[in-house]
């Protein structure tokens, strides 16, 4: 057998293809109740990159068919000494050294552009949930890697939802959010919020538990909020937000978002939700998500699930979750490796 690689860019029309044809046979075997690869998500990660992201692509070939990708994106905002990677191997071209192949390519090239660490994620199964395969933590395992935070998957089932719970809850809480009132909108942030989203979304590298992943907190303005806009809908990502209005200063204290992607209308994401430590103590964290929920529900009439990922240290946040009917599916580990 022999192994190629090469490294392509967003002119290589047919590298394209071929990793998205790799993407897709893998995302149906390793989590088959996740929404299609969506190639409209895929092409604009070469056309309309994150701000401040630099990817560099590799596609490796076995006896000549196209068997792997590597996928590395290199910060150039923050964070210059990090790097995220993205390997995945057709699944009827496993262990035979795809893989491997790959990963020393791509830890040359992070070497030539001065990185000294870089994270990815592996799936695993819980003890009562789905199968998943055990490979990508065995891989990341023998290459060196250490394990820096366990996440879980949660999944609402919407047909599942407790409405009675739900208000009930809402009840509960909203005496003790007096002086802040909610505010929504879909897709693009109104300009008289998008200074205070800047600022709540800069938080999430301070606030969220990051266990032993060293990753500096992100410089988030208002440019790099409509940089994010603008990749967000060249992917066909419809997004739904909710924040909680402090009425005393007209700030947006809290922040939650819900999206949809292009290539299934029936599976939303849970994004971003995070309350500005000083208004903490409020339940607006419960208030926007639960509101939120309403607001996706009534414009998307076809989710039936939405799916949300969380540090499993995050007790705050799961909680909240599983008030709303989130309920575990897998786990995921995201594994660092010195450089």
């Amino acid at each position: 057998m022999s192994i190629t690689i090469a490294s392509f860019d967003g002119a290589d029309r047919a590298s394209i293809d071929a990793a998205y044809r790799i993407g897709s046979a893998a995302n149906g075997v390793d989590l088959p109740d996740f929404p299609p690869f969506c190639r409209r998500r895929f092409e604009a990660l070469f056309h309309t990159p994150m701000p401040g992201d630099r990817s560099l692509w590799a596609l490796a070939r076995l006896d000549g068919v196209p068997a792997g990708y590597l996928q590395l994106d290199l910060p150039q905002l923050d964070n210059p000494d990090n790097a995220t990677a993205d390997l995945t191997v057709h699944p009827e071209l496993r262990r035979r050294g795809v893989g491997r192949a790959l990963h020393e390519y791509g830890v040359r090239l992070l070497r030539e552009h001065g990185r000294k660490r870089v994270v990815a994620m592996a799936v695993s199964a819980l003890p009562d949930g789905p199968d998943r395969s055990g490979a990508g933590d065995a891989f990341a395992a023998a290459i060196g890697a250490q394990p820096a935070l366990a996440e879980v998957r949660r999944r609402l089932d919407v047909a599942k939802i407790d409405r009675v719970a739900l208000r009930a809850a809402l009840a509960e809480a909203r005496p003790h959010a007096e002086g802040y009132h909610s505010v929504c909108w879909q897709g693009t942030t109104p300009p008289e919020y998008v200074a205070d989203i800047a600022y709540l979304d800069g938080r999430l590298m301070m606030d969220a538990p990051m266990g032993d992943v060293q990753w500096e907190p992100e410089q988030v303005d208002a440019e790099r909020i409509r940089g994010n806009e603008r990749a967000l809908d060249a992917r066909g990502r419809r997004r739904y937000h909710l924040g909680m209005r402090h009425e005393a200063t007209g700030r947006i204290v809290a922040w939650t978002l819900l999206d949809v992607g292009a290539s299934a209308d029936w599976h939303a994401f849970q994004q971003i939700t995070i309350v500005d430590p000083a208004h903490r103590g409020h339940r607006l964290g419960l208030i926007a998500k639960a509101e939120n929920l309403h607001h996706l529900l009534t414009h998307e009439p076809a989710v039936q699930v939405i799916d949300t990922f969380n540090a499993a240290s995050n007790s705050y946040m799961v909680a909240i979750n599983e008030r709303l009917g989130f309920r575990p599916v897998d786990a995921w580990t995201d594994w660092q490796l010195a450089l």
